[in-house]
């Protein structure tokens, strides 16, 4: 790997023949387009949130240092933009006149509006620009390092670098364009945005179970991602299909596991519907994560919805309540026991022996109150189920 400094290059000459399109990661081209400014490795832009686009405009006119942009050579005369990608969009989107700054009583000024003096400050500021040359591994490699300072990557633009190809070009133009209509659709379900990267990382987590090198590798020279966009949406369709009502819940959720365990049982969306208002605005039920896979599963594994238990006073009140209801009749204060014929039929159990149980199930309508609360050797109750 060879790097060699160039402090010659002006902002005018750096983003002459500046063009910018506003689908990410293609047409960003300066140096009279010889430079590549958005190489398909590379994160989108990220800095378009009038606050850190401006501070680099900011930097420039009041002298600031824009720190070091690095360049990787491609060929004689061509380049493509290693670090310094969000930097160079900014200056060449203001000079384009998509976005203004403000001045110091809160007026908007575009680049067109700014006094001459102003203006040529911006074209005359020099950037230091380090010149690389190297293989694709090494550059890729030096591109992960100098990419931990700032605004760290996240693990998919890495993987985005390391298997850069057509694969990767189709990949982040369908799930990285913070412009594709179904974004707000997918959001729903998913974490995160496209544009750093959320969507495409869920979708090749989804397709290759969990094996996202892997899966990357194998497919870097495809030019279509068929299968993965198929199987993504198939996923999402079902969801949405299932349960008609979107909850914020259910963001996150691992749809994917859903889908291959459920995705052959009949449901009737109505029902679920129904089931599902239900369970949120039941009081007892605290996960309300868990409502979506209770409801799949057949309303089995209650545990997903972490019931809210009893409290320790209502345990306690329960436990001195039979306790003395059996003081004077030789017979546990285990409900269970005391009806057994077993060693355990006379057998008064300390506090910490016992467990809590709804007398009534909480699935067939039982409250978490002391009326429905019963106190149940740990055997007994974990051997009642949701009788």
């Amino acid at each position: 790997m060879q790097a060699e400094l160039n402090t010659d290059i002006t902002i005018k000459e750096l983003c002459k023949g500046f063009i910018y399109n506003q689908s990410e990661g293609k047409g960003l081209f300066g140096l009279s387009g010889k430079l590549t400014i958005q190489p398909e490795y590379q994160r989108n832009y990220i800095y378009a949130d009038g606050k850190r686009d401006a501070a680099v405009i900011d930097s420039i006119l009041k002298g600031y240092p824009l720190g070091l942009i690095y360049f990787n050579k491609t060929s004689e005369d061509t380049f493509e933009v290693l670090d310094g990608q969000q930097r160079i969009t900014s200056i060449g989107r203001y000079l384009t006149e998509k976005f203004p700054i403000f001045d110091e009583n809160n007026n908007p000024q575009y680049f067109g509006a700014l006094p001459k003096e102003k203006r040529d400050k911006i074209f005359e500021t020099k950037i230091l620009v380090y010149e690389c040359e190297g293989t694709e591994a090494e550059i890729k490699e030096w591109f992960k390092t100098i990419n931990i300072a700032g605004i760290p990557l996240v693990e998919q633009e890495l993987l985005n670098a390391v298997y850069s190809g057509p694969f990767v070009t189709c990949a982040k133009e369908y799930f990285s364009n913070s412009r594709n209509t179904s974004n707000q659709k997918w959001s729903c379900y998913i974490n995160g945005t496209a544009d750093r990267q959320d969507f495409l990382e869920r979708a090749l987590q989804w397709v290759s179970k969990g094996d996202v090198s892997d899966y990357m590798s194998r497919h870097r020279n495809d030019d279509h991602i068929t299968e993965l966009k198929d199987y993504f949406n198939s996923v999402i369709d079902w969801a949405s299909t299932i349960f008609t009502d979107i909850k914020k819940q259910m963001k996150g959720l691992e749809w994917a596991r859903l889908y291959e365990t459920y995705k052959n049982t009949p449901y009737d969306s109505a029902l679920l519907s129904e089931k599902v208002q239900q369970l949120y605005s039941d009081s007892y039920v605290k996960n309300k994560k868990g409502v979506f896979e209770y409801l799949l599963g057949g309303e089995e594994n209650t545990r997903l919805l972490d019931v809210r238990l009893f409290d320790e006073k209502t345990k306690k009140e329960a436990y001195n309540r039979q306790t003395n209801e059996v003081k004077d009749k030789d017979i546990s204060n285990c409900p269970f026991c005391a009806i057994g014929n077993n060693s355990n039929k006379n057998r008064i159990y300390k506090f910490e022996d016992m467990e809590a149980d709804h007398v009534k199930a909480w699935t067939k309508g039982g409250s978490t109150t002391i009326e429905n609360c019963e106190m149940l050797c740990t055997m007994h109750n974990r051997s009642k189920g949701n009788k």
